[in-house]
C-alpha cells in the first residue's frame, strides 16, 4: 500500500478515535437529560441532535464553515484567543465530525437509559445513594450495551464520512485527507487499483461493524 494511503488510514483512525471519545463524554449527559426530562425542550433539543440524520452533509459542512470562518462567531472567538481559524485544520475536522456523528452516539445511549426505566434509580435513592452515586453505580452499568453500540456506531460513522470532512477539512495530505477523500482522489486520477484497496477495506470494515452490532443484539436478547 502506498505511503499516502497509509497516512490517510492512520489519520482516519486517529480522527474516529478522538471523535468517539469526545462524543461519549459530551453525549452522555445529553442522552441522560433527554431520557429523563419531561420538559417541553426535549422535542427541540432531540431534533437538533438528530439533524445530521436528515441534513445533507454538505449543508451541515457549509454552515459549520461559515460559523468557524474568519467572519463567523466561532472564527472570531478563536482568532481573538490567538488560535487562528479552524477550517482546513485537524481540530476543525474533529469539531465538524463531532456534530456530524452526534446522533449515532446520543440516541443509542438515550435508548439504553429509557429502557432502564425509573425503578433502579428509585431503589438507589431509597438506599440513600446520591443522584451522582446512583448515576455512576447504577445507571451507567445498566446502560453499558447502549454505550458499546454508541461507540461502535460513532467510530464507524466518522470513518465513513465524506461531505463534511471535504467541506471543513479540504484535502491536505497528512492533515485533513482521510480515507474517503483519498478514495475520491484515486478515482479522479483513474487510479482504480489503489481505490479498490481502500474501498474494499471500507466494505470489509462496514461488514464487520454490522456483524458486531447484530451479534450484540442477539446476545442481549434484542432479537430472536
Amino acid at each position: 500500500m502506498e505511503e499516502s494511503n497509509l497516512a490517510a488510514v492512520w489519520l482516519t483512525l486517529k480522527l474516529a478515535s478522538l471523535v468517539t471519545m469526545l462524543l461519549l463524554v459530551i453525549g452522555t449527559p445529553i442522552a441522560w437529560w433527554l431520557a429523563r426530562t419531561r420538559s417541553w425542550w426535549k422535542g427541540p433539543v432531540g431534533a437538533v441532535v438528530a439533524l445530521p440524520l436528515v441534513l445533507p452533509p454538505t449543508v451541515l459542512g457549509f454552515y459549520l464553515l461559515i460559523l468557524m470562518g474568519p467572519n463567523g462567531f466561532v472564527g472570531q472567538l478563536t482568532q481573538s484567543l490567538g488560535l487562528g481559524i479552524l477550517p482546513f485544520t485537524f481540530p476543525g475536522l474533529v469539531i465538524a465530525s463531532v456534530f456530524y456523528s452526534m446522533p449515532f452516539v446520543v440516541q443509542p445511549i438515550q435508548n439504553a437509559f429509557e429502557a432502564m426505566g425509573e425503578r433502579p434509580m428509585e431503589v438507589a435513592a431509597s438506599l440513600r445513594a446520591s443522584p451522582r452515586d446512583a448515576f455512576f453505580s447504577v445507571a451507567l452499568p445498566l446502560a453499558r450495551p447502549g454505550f458499546v453500540t454508541a461507540a461502535i456506531l460513532g467510530f464507524a460513522h466518522t470513518v465513513g464520512e465524506f461531505g463534511v470532512v471535504l467541506m471543513i477539512g479540504g484535502n491536505i495530505p497528512d492533515k485533513t485527507r482521510v480515507v474517503s477523500v483519498q478514495i475520491y482522489d484515486h478515482v479522479e486520477a483513474m487510479e482504480y487499483a489503489q481505490a479498490h484497496w481502500l474501498a474494499g477495506g471500507m466494505v470489509v470494515f462496514s461488514f464487520l461493524v454490522l456483524l458486531a452490532l447484530y451479534g450484540r443484539r442477539k446476545q442481549n436478547g434484542w432479537s430472536k
